[in-house]
């Protein structure tokens, strides 16, 4: 059922700024929200716009009507935790045609983002299904007086056409759903070299899923394993790990010859999703109860976190098997103030275990473009104590290698460019395939390589689908005319007073 919010703008404590309405009150995503201007009581028209985020890994808390152009916007707190509103996913329908509108996301839990730096929501209608990012200059990030300073970020974004239901999204989402699909895809392959199985239930009772990937016919009984773990998703609004991800696992189950070579001498453990309550609730950085898993290694709950219970069990086993050796642990993520892809690791006392821990982001670097080797950094952070990376750390023993991969939610700068390239979806796989490419060179497996030719990975050589048409003219991103948004944006006061970040 549609139904009509409240159309007046929520009462303001005018000393302090404060709602009183207040955003601690949100506790759920809108749901086919019709907003039409004060006053109105006719039938619904074209251009009453209806909000919704009831779906997968949706996130809209409430829509406030300021004006027929403009609309304040407010991201919904992770379920059970009301500090962390960073992530939003809506639709807009019932849209008019040329409509052009100013949305206001004005409840940002982080001061600091790329918004600073030219990043941009991404959006994808009915008709054109393919995520595009909106152009930079149609989007502000400003500390605005109408919401206790708080920085704002504001788009300007034109509808062009009646029929489409419009989505919006901070990033490139990455469902729960997408994911089992993925997988259920590979496992149709029946490929012998891929095991899917299992390893948990999340709160919910979603699937943890665990992949292994090995040729276990050249692996000798007689000779120590080496094992490679990963893991992606424990903050779940981190979708760009995801893609990460799915790039490593996409390029290890191909027939690309480096593939082959390290399905024959490793053991690749991968969990994509750590948190897959989180991914489908819409949440930021937490799971279904509220807390941060990654903040969780030392003594993770088997009721409260039972997916990284199972995966630290699981770990820990694999850690004390004399028959192999776990010599690296990835746990992937995305950073929402930096650009890059880049590495955290750990600091150790050893100075030679500190220059082996250098080799393979020094290696990665070499491989992936878009990886900084002087984002990478090393640290014993006591507020990281609970994470993955400083946790296995110190639990495994001294050749193995524990570290948090990071790329940046919008964009990287390659050696010699002066302008950012921002990320799509191929670009994140891009990097998770030169991620997998890399362990050829640490475990120093070239002179395997029966191929002449360079064995650098083409995207054309792993599976990878799009949806969308890229065609000419069939872009949903437009710029919005320079001179109907500055008319717009003037009519709006509260934009105008503001002071830009």
């Amino acid at each position: 059922m549609e139904r009509k919010m409240e159309v007046e703008s929520p009462a303001r404590d005018v000393e302090t700024g404060a709602e009183t309405a207040g955003e601690d009150a949100l506790v759920g995503n809108v749901n086919k929200l019709m907003v039409s201007p004060p006053g109105y009581a006719g039938a619904p028209r074209k251009g009453h716009l209806v909000f919704d985020a009831c779906f997968e890994s949706g996130n809209l808390g409430r829509v406030d009507y300021i004006s027929d152009f403009e609309f304040d916007l407010f991201i919904r707190p992770d379920t059970c935790n009301p500090r962390f509103r960073v992530w939003f996913n809506f639709t807009v329908e019932n849209v008019r045609e040329t409509q052009r509108v100013i949305f206001n996301v004005v409840n940002f839990s982080k001061t600091k983002s790329l918004y600073r730096d030219g990043m941009s929501p991404v959006v994808k209608s009915t008709s054109r299904p393919k995520w595009q990012r909106l152009p930079a200059k149609n989007v502000y990030y400003y500390r605005c007086p109408d919401h206790r300073r708080n920085y704002v970020m504001s788009f300007a974004f034109c509808f062009d056409r009646e029929d489409d239901t419009y989505h919006f999204a901070y990033c490139y989402p990455y469902t729960y759903s997408r994911l089992q699909h993925y997988l259920a895809s590979l496992e149709r392959r029946n490929l012998p070299y891929l095991q899917r199985e299992q390893l948990g239930l999340s709160v919910q009772q979603r699937q943890l899923d665990l992949l292994t990937i090995t040729n276990t016919d050249h692996l000798s009984p007689e000779k120590e394993k080496k094992l490679v773990f990963l893991t992606a998703r424990v903050h779940p609004g981190e979708s760009p790990a995801s893609f990460v991800c799915q790039g490593v696992i996409d390029f290890l189950v191909s027939q690309h010859p480096v593939a082959q070579i390290l399905r024959d001498h490793v053991i690749f453990k991968i969990v994509p999703m750590l948190n897959p309550d989180g991914v489908y609730l819409g949440n930021y950085r937490c799971s279904l109860m509220g807390f941060d898993l990654n903040r969780h290694w030392q003594d993770p709950s088997p009721w409260a976190h039972p997916t990284l219970h199972a995966v630290k069990q699981l770990i820990v086993q694999m850690s004390q098997d004399p028959r192999g050796s776990l010599e690296f642990y990835i746990d992937v993520h995305a950073h929402s103030t930096m650009l890059n892809g880049f590495m955290y690791g750990n600091v150790f006392e050893n100075e030679e275990r500190v220059q082996r821990q250098a080799v393979f982001p020094r290696l990665l670097c070499q491989n992936a473009p878009d990886f900084s080797l002087s984002n990478t950094s090393f640290n014993r952070d006591v507020v990281k104590a609970g994470t993955g990376r400083r946790f296995l750390g110190g639990l495994l023993d001294d050749t193995s290698y524990c570290y948090t991969l990071e790329v940046s939610f919008y964009s990287y700068m390659t050696a010699g460019s002066t302008a950012p390239v921002p990320y799509t979806e191929e670009t994140y796989m891009k990097l998770g395939r030169n991620v997998a490419r890399t362990f050829l060179d640490y475990y120093k497996l070239n002179y395997l390589v029966k191929c002449k030719g360079p064995t650098h990975i083409q995207s054309s050589e792993v599976t990878f689908r799009t949806s969308g048409s890229s065609a000419k003219g069939n872009s949903i991103v437009t710029d919005t005319d320079t001179e109907e948004r500055s008319q717009n944006i003037r009519q709006t006061d509260r934009l105008t007073q503001t002071e830009h970040a």
